[in-house]
C-alpha cells in the first residue's frame, strides 16, 4: 500500500506502462490477434493511433527507464504543451495529461498530440504501481496474469464500489489510492476503448446494439447504457457497465458527454465550488444533479444538452438501484425480504416503494435513501424518467393524457385524475401511487406546486433553496404551512398568491384520492387506519371517510388531523375528488357557477345538496353527499358557511357545545323564544338566523341528519320501514304512517318533530317537496310559517294536484289527532281548552298525542255556542273539513273502528271524501252497536244543528234554498238552519224537493238522538234547547209555564193566607 501513497509518484512510473504496454503485445500471438482487433475498431475513432505506425515507434523507442520519460518532452506535444499549459506542471505527467485533457474542448490540440494522449491513457491502467494494490484487494478475482485486459484497473474499480456499498472492514483502499483508480476512470470516459476491461466484455454487444454509433466523447458508453437491460445483453458486459455507472455515481466526471454537456453550468450555477463540502461529495452525480436541478425549478436556464444529458442519468438512476450505495447498504434487508428477484428496469425501487407504501415496515435509513433518490432524480419534472411507471402507464397517457405533451410535469396530475376511473389499469394505479408516496412528502418534488409557490413558502414559511432543508420547516411540513394560509380570509391576513392556491387545492384533490399521499395523516391515523379501516373492509380511496365514519373512535391525534381535513373540505368540496367526479352531471347542469369560483366557501356542496334529489343525480353522487352530511353533524364546524355565519353566536349563547346537531338545537331554540316572547332585539344575529333555517332544512331531509331521532327509532325502522330506502325523508314520512305502532320513546320524538314541523310546515320535507308546484301557484306570498293554512285552504281547488291533496289530508289528520300540532287553533284556543277541556289536559303527557279529545270536546262547547269568537272560527274550519273526510275525526275513527267498514264499505272506498261516511253512519244510526261508536255520531249531529255547513250533504242539497230564503242571514250558531227549519213549517215557501227530504230526514234524526241521548244535566238541557231549530217555540212554551206558575202560586198564596187567618181569629 505504500505505493499509493502519493499519487504524484504513482505517475511518474507511466513511462514503464507504455513500455509494458508493447512488449506485452509480443507474448503472445492471441494477445497480437485482440490488439489486431483492438485497432482496426479504433480506426473508428479519429482520436486513436495513427495506423501507419508512426507514433507506436515513437513510443516504443522511449529509453526503458522506470523514472524519466515525460509527456512534455514529446514533439507531438510540445508545441501545444508551451501554449496552453503553466510550466511549472510539465514536470508531473499528470498535471500535464489533466492540463491538455481539460482544454482540449475548448481549444484545437494537434493530432499527434492527441494520439500520444490516447496511447497514454490506453496504456495508462497497467501500471504496475497498481499490482500491489490489487493483489491484496482482488486476491479472489483476479487472474495470475493480472496484466491481462484491464483486469487490475476493474478489480480496483469493483472493490472501490464494494467499499461504498458495503463499509466493510477488510482491505481498505485508502484515499489517495481511491483517487487515483478514479482519475483513471475519468481519463476512459472519452472513449469505451480505453476501458480495456469494459471494452472487451462489450465487444460482441456494442457490435450488436451500437454498430453504427463512432467511438469518440462517450458516445458507445451512452449507448450500451441504453441497452443494458435489453435481454439480449451479455451478463459480463451489464455487470462492466454497471460498475461503470456506479463509478460516475460517485463521480460525475466519470461521464465525459455529462462533465462537458454541464460544465458552463456547474460554472455559472456555482455547483462545484462549495468549500463546505469535501470533494467526494460535490464530485458526486447527486450533487450535480440537485444542483443542476434546483436552478431549474427556480426558473433559470440551463442548456438543452446538459438537461438532455442530466434526463439521460436520472433515468439511469431510477432504472438501476444498486446504483445508489445508500439503497444498496440501507435496503438490504427489505430487498432480500421482499423484493429479490426484481432488479432490472426499476422494478425493485417500486417494490421497496411499495413495501414503504403499503407496509410501513421500512427501516428509516432506507425510507431515507429512497426520498433522496426521489430527489435526485425528480421524476415529477417528467414521468419518463421512472421507466416502470412509463411502461405501465403508456396505455393511459396514451387515452387519457394525450392532450399533454410528451415528459410534461402535468402528465403525473392527469394520471392522478384519472385514478380509480374505467380509463385507469391496475399496474399503472399501483406504480402511480408507489411514485406519489414519495413526492408527497416533499413539496419541491412536485414542480408546478414548486414554480407556483416558492415565492409564497419563502414569504410565509420561511423556506430554503430547492435542495436546501430546515430542521424548524421540514420539506414534508411545508405543504401544511401553505395549506393553512390558502383558506385564509383577507382579514386573516398573509394569504397566498392565486396561482399557488390554486396548485394547492390540486395537491390537496389529489390527496383526497388516497390517504397515504398525505404523511401527516398516515403517521398520525397508522394506527386508527389498521383498526378501523383496513383493506378488506375499505375500498380503495375511501380511507377518509371511513376514519370520518369512525371520529369519536379515533385516537386525540388522528381526531385532531381528520377534523381538521374535514374542517377543511367543508369549505372546498372539490378536494373530494371522488365525490366531484362523481357528481359531475349535478354540477354541470345546476352548479356549473359554484365549481367555477376558486373560492368554494361552502356554496358547491350547498348546492349539490339543494338538488340532491334531481334526475341528474346518481346513486354514487347522492351517497357522497348525504355521507358529508352526516359526517358534517358530528362537528358544526365542518359546516364552513355555517360555522362563519353563527360561529359568535355559538361562543356566546352554546359554549361547549360540539355537534352540529345540539349547535341548531341550541340556537333554533333561542330564536322561537325570542320569537315567542316578541324581544326586539333577538340575541341570534340575522345572518346566524339565515344560516340556520338552511342548516335545519337540510336536516328535514334524512333521518340520520338527526342523530337523536335516528338512535331512538332505529330499531322501529328495521321493524316497520325495512325496505324504505332513506333520503326525501321517505323513513320519516313511515315512521309517521306507523306511528301507533312504535316504541313509546320513538313515538315520543316522533311527535316531538311533528310538533316542530306543524309549526314551521317549511322544515316539513315530504310536503315541501309533493307540493313544490302548489305553493308556488297558491302560496308564492304567503309566509313560511303559513304555508300549510294556505294549502289547506286551496286544498279543494280544481287546480290542486291530487299528490299534494293527498298530502294536505295527511297532515290534517295529524293536526286533528292533537290541538298542539295545530299551531293556529292552539293560539285561537288558548282561553277555551283550559276553560272548558280541563279534565282531559290533566291526563295528557307532554309528548304523546290526546287522539282528538281536545277537539271533540271544543266542537261540543262549539255546538253549544259557548266557544270565544276565534277559537268558534277555527273549530267550524276543523267541523267542515272533517264532515267531507270522516279521517279528519280521530275520535269517529278511532270509535267505529268496526262500524266503517262494516256499515259502509262502499263509501269508504270511494276516490274522494265528501262526506259520505258520514252520511251512511247516520242513516245507519240504529243499526250500531258498539255504543261509543253511536255516540260520536249523535255528536256529529248535535254539532250539525249549530251550522249547516257542518252537514256536507245538508249544505248541498240546500244550497240553492240558503241562497233564496236565507240570503241575509250570517252562517255560525245554527242561525242558517233555523232559517230553513221555519221555511220547512212555512207552508207559504217551495224548498227544493231534495232539500225538504233532507231536513225532514235530519229532524228524524235529532229526535232520535234526544231519544237515545237525553240531557245529561241542566247545562246540558240548556245547551240543547238553546242549540234547537225548534227553540223559539221552546222557550215560549217555557216561558208560558212559567207565566202559568207564577199566576197559580199567586193564587194559592191568597188561599193559603185566607185560611191561615182565619184559624188564627179562632
Amino acid at each position: 500500500m505504500a505505493v499509493c501513497r502519493r499519487v504524484q509518484l504513482l505517475l511518474l512510473f507511466m513511462s514503464l506502462s507504455t513500455r509494458f504496454f508493447f512488449t506485452q503485445g509480443a507474448k503472445s500471438q492471441g494477445g497480437v490477434n485482440e490488439n489486431l482487433v483492438d485497432n482496426a475498431d479504433m480506426g473508428k475513432n479519429p482520436g486513436a493511433p495513427l495506423q501507419d505506425g508512426k507514433l507506436l515507434a515513437a513510443a516504443a523507442s522511449q529509453p526503458r527507464r522506470s523514472t524519466g520519460w515525460k509527456l512534455a518532452e514529446e514533439e507531438a506535444c510540445r508545441e501545444d504543451l508551451t501554449r496552453l499549459c503553466p510550466k511549472h506542471s510539465w514536470n508531473n505527467n499528470l498535471a500535464v495529461l489533466e492540463c491538455l485533457q481539460d482544454r482540449k474542448e475548448d481549444t484545437e490540440i494537434s493530432t499527434d498530440c492527441n494520439h500520444l494522449l490516447w496511447n497514454y491513457k490506453l496504456n495508462l491502467t497497467t501500471d504496475p504501481k497498481f499490482e500491489s494494490v490489487a493483489v491484496e484487494v482482488c486476491k479472489s478475482t483476479i487472474n495470475d496474469d493480472v496484466h491481462s485486459q484491464g483486469e487490475v484497473i476493474a478489480c480496483l474499480e469493483k472493490g472501490l464500489v464494494s467499499e461504498v456499498e458495503e463499509q466493510t472492514e477488510h482491505y481498505s483502499i485508502k484515499e489517495d489510492c481511491k483517487k487515483a483508480i478514479m482519475r483513471v476512470a475519468e481519463l476512459s470516459s472519452d472513449d469505451f476503448h480505453l476501458d480495456r476491461h469494459l471494452y472487451f466484455a462489450c465487444r460482441d454487444d456494442r457490435e450488436r446494439f451500437c454498430e453504427n454509433i463512432a467511438a469518440g466523447e462517450g458516445r458507445i458508453y451512452k449507448c450500451l447504457f441504453n441497452h443494458k437491460f435489453e435481454d439480449t445483453m451479455s451478463g459480463k458486459c451489464r455487470e462492466a457497465l454497471s460498475t461503470r455507472q456506479k463509478l460516475i455515481a460517485q463521480d460525475y466526471k466519470i461521464s465525459y458527454s455529462l462533465a462537458k454537456a454541464c460544465k458552463q453550468d456547474l460554472r455559472k450555477y456555482r455547483c462545484s465550488v462549495d468549500t463546505t463540502l469535501p470533494r467526494a461529495r460535490e464530485a458526486k452525480l447527486s450533487y450535480l444533479l440537485l444542483c443542476l436541478e434546483s436552478a431549474v425549478h427556480r426558473g433559470r436556464t440551463v442548456s438543452g444538452e446538459c438537461q438532455g444529458e442530466m434526463l439521460d442519468y436520472r433515468r439511469m438512476l431510477m432504472e438501476d438501484y444498486s446504483l445508489s450505495p445508500e439503497i444498496v447498504l440501507h435496503c438490504r434487508g427489505e430487498i432480500d425480504t421482499h423484493c429479490s428477484g426484481l432488479h432490472h428496469k426499476g422494478r425493485t425501487l417500486h417494490c421497496l416503494m411499495r413495501v414503504s407504501r403499503d407496509k410501513g415496515i421500512m427501516d428509516n435509513l432506507c425510507q431515507k435513501a429512497l426520498q433522496t433518490l426521489v430527489q435526485e432524480t425528480d421524476p415529477g419534472a417528467d414521468y419518463r424518467i421512472d421507466r416502470a411507471l412509463n411502461e405501465a402507464c403508456e396505455s393511459v397517457i396514451q387515452t387519457a393524457c394525450k392532450h399533454i405533451r410528451s415528459g410534461d410535469p402535468m402528465i403525473l396530475s392527469c394520471l392522478m385524475e384519472h385514478l380509480y376511473t374505467d380509463k385507469m389499469v391496475e399496474d399503472c394505479e399501483h406504480r402511480l401511487l408507489e411514485l406519489q408516496y414519495f413526492i408527497s412528502r416533499d413539496w419541491k418534488l412536485d414542480p408546478i406546486l414548486y414554480r407556483k409557490c416558492q415565492n409564497d413558502a419563502a414569504r410565509i414559511c420561511h423556506t430554503h433553496g430547492w435542495n436546501e432543508t430546515s430542521e424548524f420547516m421540514p420539506p414534508g411540513a411545508v405543504f401544511s404551512c401553505l395549506y393553512r394560509h390558502a383558506y385564509r380570509t383577507e382579514e386573516q391576513g398573509r394569504r397566498l398568491s392565486r396561482d399557488c392556491k390554486t396548485e394547492v387545492q390540486r395537491i390537496l384533490h389529489q390527496r383526497a384520492l388516497d390517504v397515504k399521499l398525505d404523511p401527516d395523516l398516515q403517521r398520525r391515523c397508522m394506527t386508527d387506519l389498521g383498526k378501523w379501516c383496513s383493506e378488506k373492509t375499505t375500498e380503495p380511496g375511501q380511507e377518509l371517510e371511513c376514519l370520518q365514519d369512525h371520529l369519536e373512535d379515533l385516537g386525540s391525534d388522528c381526531r385532531d388531523v381528520v377534523g381538521n381535513l374535514t374542517e377543511l373540505e367543508s369549505e372546498d368540496i372539490q378536494i373530494e375528488a371522488l365525490l366531484i367526479r362523481a357528481c359531475e352531471p349535478v354540477i354541470q347542469s345546476y352548479c356549473h357557477d359554484m365549481a367555477d369560483n376558486q373560492i368554494d366557501t361552502g356554496d358547491l356542496m350547498e348546492c349539490l345538496v339543494l338538488n340532491k334529489h334531481q334526475k341528474e343525480m346518481n346513486e354514487k353522487c347522492a351517497v357522497g353527499v348525504t355521507h358529508f352530511q352526516l359526517i358534517q353533524m358530528k362537528d358544526f364546524r365542518f359546516s364552513y358557511k355555517f360555522k362563519m355565519a353563527c360561529k359568535e353566536d355559538v361562543l356566546k349563547l352554546c359554549p361547549n357545545i360540539k355537534k352540529k346537531v345540539d349547535v341548531v338545537i341550541c340556537l333554533s331554540t333561542t330564536v322561537r323564544n325570542d320569537t315567542l316572547q316578541d324581544v326586539k332585539d333577538q340575541r341570534v344575529s340575522m345572518k346566524c338566523r339565515r344560516q340556520l333555517r338552511v342548516e335545519e332544512l337540510e336536516m328535514s331531509e334524512d333521518i340520520r341528519l338527526d342523530p337523536d331521532l335516528y338512535e331512538s327509532c332505529r330499531q322501529d325502522i328495521k321493524d316497520h320501514c325495512q325496505n324504505v330506502l332513506f333520503g326525501n325523508a321517505q323513513v320519516i314520512e313511515c315512521l309517521k304512517d306507523t306511528k301507533k305502532r312504535l316504541s313509546p320513546r320513538c313515538h315520543q320524538k316522533v311527535f316531538k318533530l311533528q310538533e316542530k314541523e306543524m309549526i314551521d310546515p317549511e322544515l316539513d320535507f315530504q310536503l315541501m317537496r309533493v307540493c313544490k308546484q302548489m305553493i308556488r301557484r297558491f302560496c308564492s306570498e304567503s309566509d313560511a310559517k303559513n304555508m300549510l293554512q294556505c294549502l289547506k285552504q286551496n286544498k279543494n281547488s280544481e287546480l290542486m294536484d291530487p299528490k299534494c291533496k293527498q298530502m294536505i289530508t295527511k297532515r290534517q289528520i295529524t293536526q286533528n289527532t292533537d290541538y298542539r300540532l295545530n299551531p293556529v287553533l292552539r293560539k285561537a284556543c288558548k282561553a277555551d281548552i283550559p276553560k272548558f277541556c280541563q279534565p282531559i289536559l290533566n291526563k295528557a303527557t307532554d309528548d304523546n298525542e290526546l287522539e282528538g279529545q281536545v277537539i271533540s270536546c271544543l266542537k261540543l262547547k262549539y255546538a253549544d255556542q259557548r266557544l270565544s269568537p276565534d277559537c268558534e272560527d277555527q273549530i267550524r274550519v276543523i267541523l267542515q273539513e272533517s264532515a267531507l273526510d270522516y279521517r279528519l275525526d280521530p275520535q269517529l275513527q278511532m270509535q267505529c273502528t268496526e262500524e266503517i267498514p262494516r256499515l259502509c264499505a262502499e263509501e269508504v272506498a270511494a276516490q274522494e271524501q265528501t262526506g259520505q261516511v258520514e252520511e251512511c253512519l247516520k242513516v245507519n244510526l240504529l243499526k250500531i252497536k258498539n255504543e261509543a261508536c253511536k255516540k260520536e255520531v249523535l255528536n256529529i249531529l248535535k254539532e250539525s244543528k249549530a251550522d249547516i255547513f257542518v252537514d256536507p250533504v245538508l249544505h248541498t242539497a240546500c244550497a240553492l234554498d240558503i241562497k233564496h230564503q236565507c240570503a241575509a242571514i250570517p252562517p255560525g250558531r245554527g242561525r242558517q238552519m233555523s232559517c230553513l227549519m221555519e221555511a220547512l213549517q212555512d207552508k207559504r215557501v217551495r224548498l227544493q224537493p231534495e232539500c225538504k227530504k233532507r231536513l225532514q230526514d235530519r229532524i228524524d234524526m235529532w229526535s232520535y238522538a234526544a231519544k237515545v241521548a237525553p240531557a245529561e244535566g241542566f247545562s246540558d238541557l240548556a245547551s240543547q234547547v238553546l242549540s234547537s231549530p225548534a227553540k223559539s217555540y221552546i222557550l215560549t212554551m217555557m216561558g208560558m209555564c212559567v207565566v202559568l206558575l207564577f199566576l197559580m202560586g199567586l193564587l194559592c198564596g191568597r188561599i193559603t193566607k185566607r185560611v191561615t187567618q182565619e184559624l188564627k181569629d179562632r
